[in-house]
């Protein structure tokens, strides 16, 4: 193929950018002993001041000032297999990445201070959002003499971190309050682009490549309610911002045959809601349990705005995909049990329901997930303590189509725009923290 259509190319460069930020991917790694129970109960349970990332009602369970810091590794593995298109010459195959992304060390850092019996406050910085996934390989090939899907194939890269300012007020011995302030920091890096057939040979085409962070301000409220010391319930619900990020945004348009500069890029990020109970039910076991509900559905479009080419204004604002993902819930139960007085441990089983609804994604591989945890807590001292956790998280193989214009553009099919591929997602966490009570 000597060239291009203009127009099939326009469509891919908007099908392309349009995932440039679509996280579709939340993070349960806020802590080790969360890890460890998987986050069951994690909103009431108290133990350290990692609570803080869940409910900041909870501070009000404290009675002494705690600080807690930890590492988070995560070793993600994320699979593309079987990539084709349907053709009237046949299927053609591009390939497979087994390994489609990187292993990430998250870190967290929580403080909790009581002012009297009535209040506490509390400090917090930690992540709840971030995916990456690395498709180049399968871009960077001719398959008889054919490009392959470059708009769906490249490097996504999305991550955010939450500063948190939070204040608690107990009412009386049963009922407590909190709210937080989240300054959030998000970065991401996307590049889409690959071979094409030129009359001079192969050539390469980058379509999309971006570079860009933000600050946005969100929020969180909760309530902790205690029947006695031995049984309580939580809940909390945290407002995240539309969030825009600036930078370098560049998308080629074939149209103009130029390269359209746009300066931001604006993303709806979704809230959080969860319950969580706690029962003290010997003096040795307590079960815990939670169920959080994260209104991805609300992850709807994703817009840019202030595009120019040669300091010429070209577009002041531009939608670029509409999305069909589903609001998802996860549920969680664990138990602790407390060994002796220098150890305690834990174990934890999460579903969590995947997002993608009508719309899959190749960039951004999803399926339900189930975790299998395990963790424990080594008293170093009165006042200090170890925590460790891990976490066996395992996805499902998912069958996916998906459209590329860059492939319907072809002349050999009236199918050939539909990709097919299969994708899975699995991990595993491994978390230590520190505890220090004051």
């Amino acid at each position: 193929m000597k060239r291009f259509n203009k127009t099939i190319l326009a469509v891919a460069v908007t099908l392309a950018s349009s995932q440039a930020m679509a996280a579709g991917f939340q993070l349960n790694s806020q802590s080790a002993t969360g890890i460890g129970r998987a986050f069951a109960g994690d909103a009431v349970i108290a133990d350290n001041a990692s609570v803080l990332s869940r409910n900041p009602a909870a501070m009000a369970l404290f009675d002494e000032k705690q600080l807690s810091v930890g590492l988070t590794y995560a070793d993600v593995e994320v699979s593309v297999k079987d990539v084709y298109v349907d053709t009237v010459l046949g299927q053609i195959h591009y390939g497979h990445v087994d390994d489609a992304a990187e292993a990430k060390i998250i870190p967290n850092f929580y403080y909790v201070s009581p002012v009297n019996d009535k209040f506490a406050y509390g400090v917090a910085m930690f992540s709840n959002f971030g995916t990456g996934t690395d498709t180049t390989p399968l871009s960077e090939q001719l398959v008889n003499g054919l490009p392959g899907p470059l708009d769906l194939l490249g490097k996504t890269e999305v991550a955010t971190f939450n500063l948190n300012l939070s204040g608690s007020y107990r009412f009386n011995d049963h009922f407590s309050i909190g709210a937080g302030v989240d300054v959030i920091y998000g970065t991401g890096t996307l590049t889409r682009g690959g071979q094409i057939p030129t009359t001079e040979g192969p050539g390469q085409l980058d379509l999309v490549d971006v570079e860009a962070d933000g600050v946005a301000f969100g929020g969180i409220i909760g309530a902790v309610y205690e029947i006695n010391a031995d049984h309580r319930f939580g809940m909390s619900y945290r407002f995240s911002p539309d969030f825009k990020a600036t930078g370098d945004i560049d998308m080629y348009n074939p149209i103009a045959g130029a390269t359209v500069a746009f300066d931001e890029i604006n993303i709806p990020m979704p809230d959080i809601f969860q319950v969580a109970g706690f029962h003290q039910l010997t003096e040795k076991f307590a079960l815990h349990y939670t169920a959080q509900l994260t209104t991805w559905g609300d992850f709807h479009e994703i817009t840019v705005t202030d595009g120019v080419v040669g300091g010429v204004p070209v577009a002041p604002e531009a939608s670029l995909k509409t999305y069909a993902w589903d609001d998802s819930w996860l549920f969680s139960i664990g138990g602790t049990y407390t060994l002796n007085q220098d150890w305690t441990i834990r174990a934890g089983y999460m579903f969590d329901q995947g997002v993608v609804g009508e719309v899959s994604s190749i960039s951004i591989p999803d399926s339900d997930r189930q975790w299998f945890t395990a963790g424990a807590t080594f008293n170093l001292s009165k006042h200090a303590s170890l925590d460790f956790g891990v976490a066996f998280v395992r996805g499902e193989d998912v069958q996916l189509i998906e459209h590329s214009a860059i492939t319907g553009g072809l002349p050999i099919g009236p199918d050939t725009g539909m990709v097919h591929a299969t994708t899975r997602s699995n991990a595993t966490y491994y978390s230590m923290q520190y505890n220090y009570k004051f």
